[in-house]
């Protein structure tokens, strides 16, 4: 996902009067462009930059619907339709078989040294924003055993 696709699509929700859509489109904006003057790159945002905070905003939404309580039902469908609009613009995550498969074939010499900490650095370098990290971890864990 590109930036300038986000800024197409807010636009466009703004047109449609869509409020819900233009503020969850808009608070990725903010998060993208707020990691990106932390990283030092204000002008061509590249995509994997993009994905990557899509990803950390959907896990936010995530923790939100989890633990707003039951009583509050109305904001619990709020943070929920936010949750489905952030997870169209969401990059494809690997599957637990794709990245078993990934790491058995790379990192076959980093994974005979049985080293999780050195397996964990060459994986996450390798599938960082295309994979959950508690689930990389996991299958990591099970391999060096």
């Amino acid at each position: 996902m590109t930036i300038e696709q986000l800024r197409q699509d807010m636009v466009a929700a703004m047109k449609a009067k869509d409020k819900t859509t233009k503020d969850a489109i808009s608070s990725i904006i903010a998060a993208v462009k707020k990691v990106a003057i932390d990283e030092g790159v204000r002008e061509d945002i590249p995509e994997s930059l993009v994905d990557k905070v899509i990803l950390k905003e959907l896990k936010s939404i995530k923790e939100q619907i989890d633990t707003c309580p039951d009583e509050r039902a109305e904001l619990k469908a709020e943070y929920t339709t936010t949750y489905s609009i952030v997870e169209k613009y969401a990059p494809k995550v690997l599957s637990e078989d794709e990245i078993r498969e990934i790491i058995t074939t790379k990192f076959a010499d980093v994974l005979a040294t049985k080293n999780k900490g050195l397996v964990m650095k060459a994986a996450m370098g390798e599938l960082n924003g295309k994979a959950d990290g508690k689930m990389i971890n996991q299958i990591v864990s099970e391999l060096c055993k």
